[in-house]
This record gives C-alpha cells, sequence and structure tokens, in this order.
C-alpha cells in the first residue's frame, strides 16, 4: 500500500533520482524540459507516492502559457522501474488532476502517450496549437470545467521568469508570454512545414 502525498522540499533528491533511473540521463534534452528552466513547479499539484519512507513515484505540474493564456504542463511522470505497471502512475494522475478539477477552469497540457493519456481525458491538440519543435501528435491536452482551446492559432509558452533571467538551451526558441498572436500563427505555419517535410523523408 502506498502513500499518495504532496512533495515537501527534502524529497528533491529521490525525486530526481527517480527520474534517472525512469528516463535516462538525456531526459533533460526533451523539449518539454524548456518549459521548466528557471521556473518552479506548482508545489499544490505535485505529488509523491511513499511505500514508509522510501518514495517510489512523482509527478509535478508547472505553469505554462498558451499565448496569454495560464495553463498546465502535466509531467513528469515517473515510477520506480522496479514497481512499475501497479497503477502507481495513474493513482497520482487522478489523484492530482481532482486537485486541479477542484481549483476551477484550467487547461492541462502534456507531452506523451496518446494510447496511455487517453484514459484520463486527454485528447492530441489540434494542428492550430503548437509547442515549437516538439511532436505534434505526442502534444495532448485535456479541458477541466469549461475551459476550451481558442479557435485561432496558438502557441505554447514558457511561464514566469523572462528569458534573459534564466538558463538558455542550445537550439531552443525564445520562449516568452505576450509576444504578439500574428507571430503565433507565423510559426505555427513553419512548424507545420517542418513536420511535414520530416514525414514526407520518412524521418
Amino acid at each position: 500500500m502506498y502513500d499518495l502525498t504532496l512533495e515537501r522540499p527534502e524529497d528533491a533528491l529521490a525525486i530526481e533520482d527517480i527520474l534517472d533511473r525512469a528516463f535516462g540521463p538525456d531526459r533533460q534534452k526533451k523539449v518539454s524540459y524548456r518549459y521548466r528552466v528557471g521556473v518552479a513547479p506548482i508545489a499544490a499539484y505535485c505529488m509523491v507516492a511513499r511505500d514508509q519512507d522510501r518514495i517510489v513515484a512523482t509527478i509535478r505540474y508547472w505553469p505554462i502559457r498558451l499565448s496569454r493564456r495560464k495553463a498546465l504542463l502535466l509531467g513528469p511522470v515517473a515510477v520506480d522501474p522496479a514497481l512499475q505497471s501497479q497503477g502507481i502512475g495513474r493513482a497520482l494522475i487522478h489523484a492530482t488532476l481532482a486537485r486541479v478539477r477542484a481549483a476551477g477552469p484550467c487547461l492541462v497540457f502534456l507531452v506523451g502517450d496518446p494510447a496511455y493519456y487517453g484514459q484520463f481525458g486527454f485528447n492530441v491538440v489540434p494542428p492550430r496549437i503548437v509547442m515549437p519543435d516538439e511532436d505534434p501528435g505526442r502534444l495532448q491536452c485535456l479541458s477541466l470545467r469549461g475551459a476550451s482551446l481558442p479557435d485561432h492559432g496558438a502557441r505554447l509558452y514558457r511561464d514566469a521568469l523572462p528569458l534573459s533571467a534564466t538558463p538558455s538551451l542550445e537550439g531552443s526558441p525564445p520562449i516568452e508570454p505576450g509576444q504578439d498572436e500574428r507571430q503565433d500563427s507565423h510559426e505555427i505555419l513553419v512548424a507545420q512545414h517542418r513536420f511535414g517535410h520530416l514525414a514526407q523523408a520518412g524521418s
């Protein structure tokens, strides 16, 4: 039996260890990590699964923006590799989404396998919603309590600190909130062209 509790500051090292073992040492090269650099996770939604005093799983949520709208980025969700396929990750997702839902209308984004996250109500976003450089087939959204995606093209941005105040990542596009939405539309067309070209090349 595992206890699901809010993450504590002293859990940080154990969480990093689980993430390294679950996803490997190159996990921070993933596109979604660009949105977490210099940004604190939202403590009210970050939880862990405990086996007595040992942390065996973790889930985190981060502030993010869809153009000028506030939203959440779910992830990573990680379970000790020796304890996977026991429903621990599912329990964490259900428990934390209940917390998010109770707080009011919200859009929750994540990057992952649609076949897995569909059970929680996530759907692949339409082509007009873009996370630059991410596979559009893995970008998903859950609309809670009446929140809805915009009808026009929109891009996801890192929230909180200005880019100049955070470490740069090689190859990262600028990800700052508050840019003109007309620029969003242009970048969406560029991203669609890029992935279409890769698909034709068999990449």
